[in-house]
């Protein structure tokens, strides 16, 4: 099988390390993870749950800074080989359509995607909850906020990188304003990126007997690519155990035409938390799909480990496709 994937940037260098020896599953870790540790920037004791896209040549990316005094806002960083990484001091400056000051109370867990010539950032931010925020920028000089889709309460938004019969859609976890011992995915359509609806359930959290994994709560990671099978996406799923909530990683595989049918969805994870740095952080047992790259049968995701810090893994996609198709809930 030959992935078909959406046509972007020219990776000239995609991030990518070998399959360890003695590894048999789809994902496998990059050996050097973490590639972004504990106080990257001054002011900013950690990064994590962050997104990445290839531009001019290189790689730019949104990522979630918890600043020393607690507060999480959006930073820009750009790096070469998408490894390694330098960001600007000072987190992402919004404006309003007229040029103005436009900042969230905070932001945190940002979705970068290109959609056509622009490129939005989608984030969760406080308006009288829990909330969906988004920005749109050409040149990732200037950031100009738009409409927020839904009213409170709501998690996890990632937009789709093309539009289908004309409208956007948009991947959501309906929530509440704390950390919401449930939620299931849903998906919304738009003509304008301004008026949101025709919301639709796109997959529920599943029995424990079925899926223990992913039985108390799901939500979208990483931004769909397109396949020969339908859009792939990595998502999150949670469990409730004796030591809180553990988060990992599975995939999904939606329709081309009508991503709001599952096609597929893997029974077992992918990848679940087990490395030192996924295991112990501020919040212990957390992998946190955000990001992945894709050229030719390759792909690289990032990850958030235990709001801590970020990680980075590696698959071949006809793999995951198969290991997913055969091991489906569906």
């Amino acid at each position: 099988m030959n992935p078909i994937t959406l046509k972007t940037d020219v990776l000239n260098n995609l991030p990518w390390q070998a399959r360890p020896t003695d590894c048999t599953a789809p994902l496998w870790r990059y050996q050097e993870t973490p590639i972004i540790r504990r106080n990257p920037i001054p002011g900013v004791a950690r990064i994590f749950n962050s997104a990445v896209l290839p531009y001019e040549g290189a790689y730019i990316g949104v990522f979630r800074g918890e600043q020393t005094n607690g507060i999480p806002f959006i930073y820009l960083g750009r790096s070469k080989d998408g490894i390694h990484w330098e960001f600007e001091p000072e987190k992402i400056a919004f404006v309003d359509e007229a040029g103005n000051p436009f900042m969230p109370k905070y932001a945190y867990d940002p979705r970068l995607v290109k959609v056509e010539d622009t490129y939005y950032i989608i984030w969760c931010q406080d308006a009288y909850g829990a909330a969906i925020g988004m920005a749109k920028t050409t040149d990732f000089k200037t950031f100009t906020r738009l409409e927020n889709p839904f009213i409170p309460y709501n998690r996890n938004a990632v937009l789709f990188p093309r539009k289908i019969n004309g409208n956007y859609m948009l991947l959501s976890r309906p929530s509440d304003s704390g950390h919401t011992p449930f939620g299931d995915i849903y998906i919304s359509y738009s003509p304008d990126m301004k008026y949101w609806g025709e919301h639709r359930c796109v997959m529920k959290v599943t029995p424990f007997p079925e899926s223990a994994w992913q039985c108390t709560k799901i939500g979208a990671g990483s931004v769909p690519f397109l396949t020969e099978e339908g859009w792939l996406i990595f998502y999150h799923g949670v469990i409730t155990t004796c030591n809180g909530f553990r988060y990992s990683m599975g995939a999904a595989i939606l329709d081309k035409e009508n991503p709001a049918k599952v096609l597929y969805r893997t029974r077992p994870y992918l990848l679940a938390p087990a490395a030192p740095y996924e295991l112990q952080g501020d919040v212990p047992n957390v992998v946190f799909p955000c990001a992945s790259l894709q050229d030719g049968d390759k792909v690289a995701v990032y990850y958030g480990a235990a709001d801590t810090v970020v990680g980075m893994a590696f698959g071949y996609i006809s793999e995951i496709i198969e290991f997913t198709k055969k091991n489906s809930i569906v």
